[in-house]
């Protein structure tokens, strides 16, 4: 991941040092566990960890001559130990050593990223109830549809929150295991006891039945679950980004002071946060492909998921992280103009009521058939010369003796569309507003 979108703290678990300590947290777990189990003099895992020096210039100098990273590590590691070396990687492959730090590493950025969704979910709770009686209109198809609050906006976005966390602990708690079963996941130099004892210690799941590596339909699902909040993110900036536009502008995001919008047009206020945010979401989608494109290996391993997994993991999570570090600022921060929400009104010349009065003519008695032509007939003449509707409806004689004046100019009432929201605030346990809750 390039500076630009890595953001602490998580940058700090992809670097290759930290890659290089896990891997060494992972060597003296196994040799804890054959001291455990009596195989190894008490004391060599601490006397390891005191002796073990890791230094990032001589692995590179030793792979690049014998071309295996982690045999790079292990000579490199080792060099100032004595009779205690011969402990080190005692028993093991070097996917026993390589996947189960990488589960401590999915562990933790799971860990985090669950973290920041929680921080999102709170947030959009604040929002949905601060604009929970802002009137705005709906729009289906990009065209006006019919009132409603802009706060359910915040609500859906929140259900999104929720499922996502759902799947990504749930797909964290996949990733969060490990493998010390030798070469070919049979167990044949190694006691299957110093897996359960290391992975204990560790404070991972041992794989149900490993190969000689963790098999990748986990990482997989955790790459799709991180492509989900991905998406989620990309919906709601894509729906500013609407409401940013020049002929909206009922919602836009937040400008710095100082900030510049082109180097050409001083006017310009562009939703940039925004549109970089959708097209991580695009990367994310991509890196799904490669994540799946690794589960099918050739027998009990292949190294063709290794090149892959270097970069989208790493990537997926940082990006994930930034992303959602930036939407939450951006909901926190958002500009909304509820005046502008109801000037937008008129754009369609309040078009967005025709539901109500076909409804309320079915209700004195009109077939549905024939209140639908007739208010779908004032409608379009509204669109096409630029009418209001509402006069049109008033001056309709087989709509004023169905209705009286007081009784039609009270279904051109926006408030009218929120009265049944509140259960759907309840299933949040957002039941009150914002001024009960004070």
């Amino acid at each position: 991941m390039i500076d630009r979108y890595a953001l602490p703290p998580v940058r700090a678990i992809w670097t290759e040092r930290a890659q290089y300590e896990r891997w060494l947290e992972v060597e003296c777990a196994v040799v804890a566990a054959w001291e455990e189990l009596g195989a190894a003099p008490a004391g060599t895992a601490d006397r390891i960890r005191r002796a073990a020096v890791i230094d990032v210039d001589d692995i590179h100098a030793i792979e690049a001559t014998v071309d295996h990273d982690v045999i790079a590590f292990i000579t490199s590691t080792t060099h100032a130990m004595g009779d205690e070396a011969r402990f080190f990687h005692l028993g093991m492959t070097s996917s026993d050593v390589v996947d189960t730090a990488l589960g401590l590493a999915l562990k933790q950025s799971g860990q985090l990223l669950l973290q920041q969704l929680d921080t999102l979910r709170g947030v959009l709770a604040d929002q949905a109830v601060r604009y929970r009686g802002t009137v705005v209109v709906g729009r289906t198809h990009g065209i006006h549809a019919e009132p409603t609050s802009f706060g359910l906006k915040f609500l859906s976005w929140l259900a999104e929150t929720e499922r996502n966390q759902e799947r990504l602990a749930h797909a964290t708690e996949g990733v969060a295991c490990g493998k010390i079963s030798g070469a070919v996941g049979n167990y044949a130099n190694i006691d299957p006891r110093v897996e359960q004892i290391a992975l204990g210690r560790l404070g991972l799941a041992a794989s149900k039945c490993s190969t000689q590596i963790v098999p990748r339909d986990q990482h997989a699902e955790f790459v799709a679950a991180l492509a989900l909040v991905g998406a989620q993110v990309e919906r709601m900036a894509t729906e500013i980004r609407h409401l940013q536009r020049t002929e909206v502008r009922e919602a836009q995001e937040p400008f710095k002071p100082g900030q510049r919008g082109s180097s050409a047009m001083p006017h310009k206020k562009n939703p940039i946060l925004c549109e970089r945010l959708c097209g991580m979401a695009r990367l994310l989608r991509g890196y799904v492909t490669a994540a799946y494109e690794d589960v099918a290996l050739w027998h009990e391993r292949d190294i063709s998921h290794s090149s892959v997994e270097r970069v989208i993991l790493p990537d997926a999570v940082m990006m994930t992280y930034y992303m959602l570090d930036r939407v939450t600022w951006l909901m926190e921060g958002l500009i909304v103009d509820a005046d502008r929400m109801e000037t937008n009104f008129a754009v369609s010349h309040n078009l967005v009521f025709s539901q109500r009065v076909m409804l309320a003519l079915v209700g004195r008695g009109m077939s549905r058939e024939d209140a639908y032509t007739l208010v779908q007939g004032l409608a379009l003449a509204a669109w096409e010369h630029g009418a209001d509707f509402r006069t049109l409806c008033a001056a309709e004689a087989r709509i004023g003796a169905l209705l009286p004046p007081a009784e039609l100019e009270a279904l051109f009432e926006p408030q009218y569309y929120l009265r049944n929201i509140g259960p759907v605030y309840a299933r949040f346990g957002l039941d009150k507003t914002k001024e009960e809750q004070s």
